[in-house]
């Protein structure tokens, strides 16, 4: 279990080292002790809840799941686990890498599904389908034959695309070229990786070898947002999970974060939620507590 900023991070490859995807049934009332301590995932996970219920912390909200249903986990959201009930689930974790970018270019804001953590399903038909999906995806995966992980790849891929019709999210094609599909991935990848450091769109159009006036209207087209609100949102949101389940004051969250200081850090925080650092994370832990 690796660290960072003192939310321990579980890694993928503590289950099966180099594994870059994972699929396993669970049936328990009990929680592994690990779990019910906050903490994040290296790479993406699916639940398929079939029986029971669940109750969850993600980042800053209280999740209780009911049979049938979909849970979804990003690498970068807190997560913990409360419930102690009877429950069956269908659990799918895989790498950031691993999955068909095809399925990027089909769905406009694909990991948009994992901000909805909890998703009901309501249709005896679509959990058939998305059961169909894994059965097969747990058949290729504890199976030696060739070309394994492509058949695994599609199968999730269609495993997501199904998943989304239930959810919220818009899944309408965006028709854009496959270079601009590449460049809105790799800005993606990059802020991911480099936010905390790199705050200007202008910083990123040079690492993509674009302007930051094209960057900005390539990344509004497809995500709806610029590619400076995105790296705001990216920030605030880290800032958020850090007041809540991290042990810092708001001067180290503000060094962490690379603001200039922290009189700067909370004049950025309260102008995107109307809240001081300090203010929201009182409000946020008294509603945990």
């Amino acid at each position: 279990m690796k660290s960072n900023s003192t939310i321990p991070v579980i890694d993928l490859g503590e289950c099966i080292p180099g594994a870059d995807f994972i699929i396993k049934v669970s049936e328990c009332a009990d929680v592994p002790q690990r779990m019910r301590k906050p903490h994040r995932n290296s790479g993406y996970k699916i639940g398929l809840l079939l029986e029971g219920e669940t109750i969850t912390y993600t980042d800053f909200k209280k999740y209780t799941a009911k049979a049938p249903a979909l849970l979804f986990l990003s690498p970068e959201q807190v997560h913990q686990h409360v419930s102690y009930d009877y429950h069956k689930m269908i659990h799918i974790a895989f790498s950031k890498d691993f999955l068909l970018t095809e399925s990027q270019g089909i769905l406009s804001c694909w990991e948009c599904m994992f901000n909805q953590v909890v998703v009901s399903i309501k249709e005896e038909d679509r959990l058939k389908e998305l059961q169909s999906y894994a059965n097969l995806m747990q058949q290729e995966f504890v199976q030696l034959k060739p070309m394994k992980d492509a058949v695994i790849r599609n199968l999730l891929n269609a495993f997501i695309i199904s998943a989304a019709r239930l959810g919220s999210c818009e899944t309408n094609v965006v028709h854009v070229d496959s270079s601009h599909n590449k460049i809105v991935r790799q800005f993606k990848n990059l802020t991911d990786e480099h936010y905390l450091n790199t705050t200007q769109v202008g910083q990123y159009a040079d690492m993509l070898y674009v302007t930051p006036g094209h960057l900005n209207d390539l990344i509004k087209t497809v995500t709806g947002r610029t590619a400076k609100q995105i790296i705001d949102e990216k920030r605030i949101v880290e800032a958020k999970r850090l007041l809540f389940w991290g042990q810092h004051s708001v001067k180290e969250i503000a060094g962490h974060l690379n603001f200039e200081d922290d009189a700067y850090f909370n004049r950025f925080f309260k102008k995107h939620t109307g809240q001081t650092p300090a203010l929201f994370q009182r409000i946020s832990r008294e509603k945990y507590n």
